[in-house]
């Protein structure tokens, strides 16, 4: 309910008067007015004052001063009534509020303004409002808090994405058409408030408060019975502002039953070590131990480590922060799974202001990522015992000390004792010299990450050497050994002769490996041109032409031409592929030949150069979906993630490799999936029986996507992919909305990893136990 007072400031011919879900609070003698949002669509009525009228027809700078004293601003806007009443199609979205509370905002009124409507907020918050008005301003004005207002929300350097903007909007006005470009401009700042309206700062406001209030989270045992959780905490010479919000993150974790071990490494401060002192006298839980020499970061955590009595540890840098319910969540995680040795949770960045930005929500256990990136990193938590057994950190490993430890860690332990905290626990400081704002300012870092990887494969016995790629990540690079499997490449066809040329064509003269047979699966073609083509293939070595008449039927199509293979990996190849990458064929085989994968998909691209695949994502579109389509080639992606080799619960079935004997045990194809999800649903079986489904961008093609097949355009094909849908729903249920490749935090409406609004179920993820591979290596 709303009280019947308005806000309104001598002079201003409007003022602001409550309709709904906002009671007035009293506040102190020098602010006008003080609410309280009471649920999720609080709105004030813009009203025209006895003499005055609302905003004319022109362009406004909308300028808003909040003071919020609890909760936040969430996504805050105007509903203007041009006679059709208010509704979503002409909202206008008013910039977030900056550091100091103003927002402001560029917008143009139409001509016969009825009413108008402003909603400060889309979530409960206690906030004053000390200024609510409308500037008129020129156009040329307009021009210049568009682009300034542009660069203020992407927060980018050297105004990149406003100078975009102006170069679009100046193109068009040089050609005389000042009007349109002047309308592009503004569309484009509208485009860049409603990103704002979903960004990770709206997302905290919602979701980001106590993580046990979130939707399906347990409640927290207030009395701490769970187990003693050392924090390894290593510091030298930290800036005392970071270094004491770093210990009171721990001093305010919701749970209690926790140890604080510190390890000064020789800090030249005196001030430090002041500091260090002044908390472990304050509380029993600080344990402080100050070396006399500077051992660098593995020595000084391993001191700290020696002081720790919990049964696990969990490591702290010394200028970042804890989430406050980040043990109560790790000891939560590890009551529910009681054999658990380590465990990771997602995590964000802090800057210098205090402002988080960046999430990164992660897979759960995802081997080959690690062997990429050190993706799981912060906030990691381990038993104690085999941190102990494996001699603590390594020194000469500085800089990736962490991923170094984690890779020797799980050597030793089941994939099933291993678990994701799907929850932001862990906030990395970003800072001028930090790793968290560049990982090119440490670039030893990357060094001893190469090293500790080509140490842990040499450890598990694989026979590879590791290189740094160009965005500062890994790729290694398998041997195959003297006799490489032989592979049977499966191309199905149906006339269009020009797409199947292009296709043998690349793949005969591109491929380097060696060993392999081409299968061409004719379904029928009735093209002169093709079936000449399909005669002169019958004559080319390593070619093979058989048929398969009858309706076209993609799973049967692969089995057929299974059964006829003489190879021990087969390749499956749309015959609208063409071949980039000569290694393509060594990059697949030398992941379908370990014995704990299943299937292996490459990178494709569209004819222009962006992506077509990177991998599948599960319950994108309702069944699955292509990750980072339409991304330039050579883009990073997801915090890395279309540049290195990753497990993923699906590839397509338009370039697969598999090894026979995997295939055969699922059962092959489905035949009754005969279009659609077909590969999906192979893969689904294949990581069902335990194995391991690997995308890698380092099998590079072009796809010219269903160029063969045609598109689903008619009642039989529309009626024929929702039964197919309707059975992977049926088949795989839950599984569709929780890969274990994603996260419940990204959305299933993105192909982008975009942030979810709202999250999907919160619990902890363990990776299943190999039900048929109890013998394989645990990470190769």
């Amino acid at each position: 309910m709303s009280k019947n007072s308005s806000l309104h400031r001598p002079g201003q011919p409007w003022a602001l008067v409550p309709l709904q879900q906002l009671l007035e609070q009293p506040g102190p003698s020098d602010a006008r007015s003080r609410y309280m949002a009471e649920g999720d669509d609080p709105q004030f009525e813009v009203r025209a004052t006895q003499d005055g009228a609302l905003p004319a027809t022109g362009w406004y700078l909308v300028t808003v001063d909040f003071d919020v004293d609890d909760g936040a601003i969430v996504a805050p806007c105007l509903y203007p009534d041009y006679g059709s009443g208010l509704n979503e199609s002409i909202r206008i979205d008013l910039a977030d509020p900056s550091a100091n509370g103003r927002s402001r905002t560029v917008i143009v009124i139409g001509p016969s303004l009825l009413a108008l409507r402003f909603d400060p907020t889309e979530c409960s918050a206690r906030f004053g409002l000390r200024r609510f008005d409308f500037q008129p301003i020129s156009r040329v004005r307009a021009v210049f808090e568009m682009l300034r207002g542009i660069q203020r929300i992407t927060r980018r350097l050297l105004w990149e994405d406003a100078l975009t903007a102006f170069a679009l909007f100046l193109s068009r006005a040089l050609r005389g058409k000042v009007g349109a470009g002047g309308e592009l401009l503004a569309q484009r700042y509208r485009r860049t408030l409603r990103q704002r309206a979903h960004s990770y700062q709206q997302w905290l406001a919602r979701f980001g408060g106590h993580l046990s209030e979130r939707p399906g989270a347990a409640s927290p045992d207030p009395a701490g019975d769970g187990p003693l959780i050392s924090i390894v905490l290593p510091v030298r010479d930290t800036p005392l502002p970071w270094l004491k919000r770093c210990i009171d993150s721990v001093l305010a974790q919701t749970y209690p039953n926790w140890q604080l071990c510190i390890a000064d490494d020789a800090s030249s401060s005196g001030a430090v070590k002041r500091l260090l002192r002044g908390y472990a006298s304050r509380d029993p839980r600080i344990a402080v131990h100050f070396r006399e020499n500077h051992g660098h970061i593995c020595e000084a955590s391993n001191n700290a480590i020696d002081l720790a009595r919990g049964e696990f540890l969990g490591f702290l840098d010394h200028d970042d922060e804890l989430h406050r319910d980040a043990l109560s969540e790790m000891a939560r995680a590890i009551g529910e799974h009681p054999e658990v040795r380590l465990l990771y949770s997602d995590e964000d960045k802090i800057d210098e202001s205090g402002d988080r930005y960046e999430p990164h929500f992660k897979p759960a256990w995802n081997p080959d990522l690690l062997c990429g990136q050190n993706y799981v990193c912060h906030f990691t938590v381990i038993q104690a015992e085999l941190v102990r057994e494996l001699g603590g950190l390594r020194p000469g490993y500085e800089g990736a000390q962490d991923h170094d430890l984690i890779l020797r860690c799980v050597e030793r332990i089941r994939p099933d004792q291993i678990v994701h905290v799907p929850k932001v626990l862990y906030h990395w400081r970003s800072s001028g010299e930090s790793t968290a704002q560049s990982g090119g300012s440490k670039p030893y870092a990357l060094d001893a990450g190469r090293r500790a990887i080509e140490d842990h494969l040499g450890r598990t016995g694989v026979d590879a050497s590791v290189e740094v790629t160009q965005h500062g990540y890994y790729r290694t690079v398998r041997k195959l050994g003297a006799e490489p499997p032989q592979v049977s490449v499966l191309v199905p066809t149906r006339d269009r002769a020009d797409l199947l040329k292009k296709c043998i064509a690349s793949l005969l003269e591109r491929t380097s490996y060696r060993s392999y047979e081409i299968l061409v699966i004719d379904n029928g073609s009735t093209d002169p041109s093709a079936l000449a083509y399909l005669n002169q293939l019958r004559t080319r070595e390593r070619v093979r032409v058989i048929e398969y008449p009858g309706t076209f039927n993609f799973s049967a199509i692969i089995n057929h031409g299974a059964r006829q293979a003489a190879g021990s990996v087969l390749c499956l190849l749309n015959n609208d592929t063409e071949i980039i990458a000569a290694r393509w064929l060594d990059e697949l085989v030398s992941h379908a030949t370990r014995t704990e994968v299943g299937a292996v998909g490459g990178m494709l691209y569209y004819p222009g150069d962006t992506i077509q695949h990177a991998g599948v994502i599960l319950g994108v579109g309702g069944v699955a979906g292509h990750a980072h389509v339409h991304l330039r080639r050579g883009s990073n992606g997801y915090l890395g993630r279309a540049g290195v080799v990753q497990n993923m619960s699906a590839v397509t079935g338009a370039c697969l490799a598999i090894r026979r004997e995997v295939f055969d045990e699922v059962g092959g194809m489905d035949e009754g999936l005969a279009i659609a999800f077909n590969d999906i649903d192979l893969c689904l079986r294949i990581h069902e029986r335990g194995y391991r489904n690997v995308w890698t961008p380092f099998a590079e093609l072009y796809h010219h996507e269903s160029a063969s097949r045609g598109h689903e355009n008619t009642p039989e094909k529309r009626a024929r992919f929702r039964a197919e849908t309707d059975i992977m729903r049926q088949r795989w249920g839950d599984l569709l909305l929780n890969d274990p490749a994603y996260n419940p935090n990204l959305s299933l409406n993105s192909l982008h990893f975009e942030l979810a609004f709202p999250p999907r179920n919160p619990a902890s993820r363990v990776a299943q136990k190999p039900s048929t591979l109890t013998a394989m290596p645990v990470v190769q």
